[in-house]
């Protein structure tokens, strides 16, 4: 079942490139279904896969994996109706893209050997450039390929750390497989100086498509001229995928030893990208980009929380989770908001709330979540990195965090406001499919309903996950 649920979605995106449009809508909502019931199966009975020596049923792997499902699954009933309004010129292409693009990320969650993990990170890339150039346009060409070549450049940094984790292995005498559990078990007996030169280069290299600054650079073109499912995909799905990789190496340096200095990188990497992103989102003009410079911010806030580690670790899994869900909500209803003005510029919108109220409600809904307001799951996850950096005497580097997310929280804001009460010339609704309000709403109710009650299984997932980082909290 392990590898299977990689094989339906790659083979039925092989299928959408040669099928009716119509067809492929219809076939995109099915594997979204089928690939939910799978992925819950396997997060209930965690089966051992086919292939041991390259994929696994981890934790932080089934964390991803489940809300890759069903993001996916709701992603792909509202592009349905999207389809049927959006001009694309070549739908399949695009329907084909998405499928594989789902199987590609599937199979980083699956991963536990490190060149198979490689192998499937770079895979995403070339599975969703095509998503990113759908409108032939030139900036949209200039975003693919900025995308590609920037991602491509990070991605070969990884290769390099995953080979100089090898040498750590060769250089220890150690004779195991080269997997991140095989590594994790013989750690200790690793070089350590190999397997810092290894981290460095794993972070800096998946970190690029995780979007932590300075590597962030592709991430605001990609994010406005992609379609807005594609835009929540690569937000809220294809991020955390990089992410895993750092974590798995994270808890090779913790097995090692070495945590210390693997947070430190991490923390400081987090502080970057906040204050990138609160010094750039100040000036945006596009509400996309706008959303973009905000994951760039709630990735530095993983990255930072997952460097404290314990209870700064559980609050970036916190904020990973809602994250997703929050940012795909948000860049489905930025899709709304395009369709209904035609227009990605902040000053041509206004009166939001007047002239798309249903999606009003979403779009405000989803800002007032992603900034943190309480008692939201952002709220939660963000207070508990402040107590966990409090508690292991990173003073100034709290201060650091708690300024600029206010900065953030005022940048998006006035942007926000504007685009949901300021006056503008049109004064008529705008009517919008209810396939493509509901998928939001189910997302943030999903948030909201985890924010206040968590289920056993999932807190436990996210415990073990945590303790092999270091645990503590």
């Amino acid at each position: 079942m392990v590898e299977l649920i990689i094989l339906i979605s790659f083979m039925a995106g092989l299928l959408a490139f040669f099928i009716p449009k119509v067809y492929g809508r219809q076939l995109l909502v099915v594997i979204g279904v089928i690939h939910l019931f799978l992925s819950i199966s396997l997060w209930v009975k965690r089966p051992e896969a086919i292939f041991k020596a390259y994929f696994a049923v981890t934790a932080e792997g089934m964390l991803s994996l489940i809300v890759i499902s069903l993001l996916f699954f709701l992603i792909s009933i509202y592009s349905v109706s999207y389809l049927e309004k959006a001009e694309i010129q070549s739908e399949r292409i695009f329907i084909g893209s998405m499928l594989i693009f789902l199987s590609t990320m599937t199979m980083v969650t699956l991963s536990d050997h490190i060149i198979v993990m490689w192998i499937a990170i770079e895979a995403t890339t070339l599975a969703s450039a095509p998503l990113i150039y759908t409108y032939r346009t030139a900036e949209a060409l200039e975003a693919t390929w900025k995308y590609v070549v920037v991602c491509s450049v990070g991605i070969a940094m990884a290769l390099l750390g995953s080979v100089l984790l090898r040498v750590a292995m060769d250089a220890g005498h150690i004779d195991a497989p080269a997997s991140f559990s095989g590594m994790t078990a013989v750690a200790k007996s690793m070089d350590p100086r190999w397997l810092k030169a290894g981290f460095v280069f794993i972070l800096v290299g998946y970190g690029t498509k995780m979007g932590l600054a300075p590597m962030h650079t592709w991430m605001p073109d990609a994010y406005s001229e992609a379609p807005s499912p594609a835009s929540a995909l690569l937000s809220g799905v294809l991020i955390n995928c990089a992410y895993l990789g750092i974590f798995k190496t994270n808890q090779i340096m913790h097995a090692a030893g070495l945590g210390d200095f693997s947070g430190k990188i991490l923390m400081i990497f987090g502080l970057i990208s906040i204050l990138a992103a609160a010094t750039f989102i100040l000036k945006q003009t596009e509400y996309k980009r706008l959303l973009a410079y905000s994951s760039i911010e709630n990735m530095g806030i993983v990255a930072f929380g997952t460097g404290i580690g314990g209870i700064g670790a559980y609050g970036a899994m916190i904020c990973l989770i809602h994250h997703s869900l929050i940012k795909s909500s948000l860049f489905l209803t930025s899709g709304n908001i395009m369709q209904g003005y035609g227009c990605k510029i902040i000053e041509n919108i206004g009166e939001l709330v007047s002239r798309m109220p249903r999606t009003f409600v979403a779009f405000f809904g989803g800002f007032i979540a992603i900034t943190g307001f309480p008692p939201f799951g952002m709220f939660i996850g963000e207070m508990l990195i402040i107590i966990g950096a409090f508690r292991t005497g990173h003073q100034l580097e709290a201060v650091i965090f708690m300024i600029s997310i206010c900065v953030i929280f005022a940048g998006l804001a006035n942007q926000i406001m504007k685009i949901s009460f300021a006056e503008t010339k049109t004064k008529h609704r705008i009517h919008v499919p209810k396939n493509m309000l509901w998928p939001q709403y189910v997302l943030l109710l999903t948030s909201v309903v985890l924010s206040f009650w968590m289920p056993e299984t999932l807190y436990e997932t996210i415990v073990v996950a945590v303790n092999s980082i270091g645990g503590g909290f």
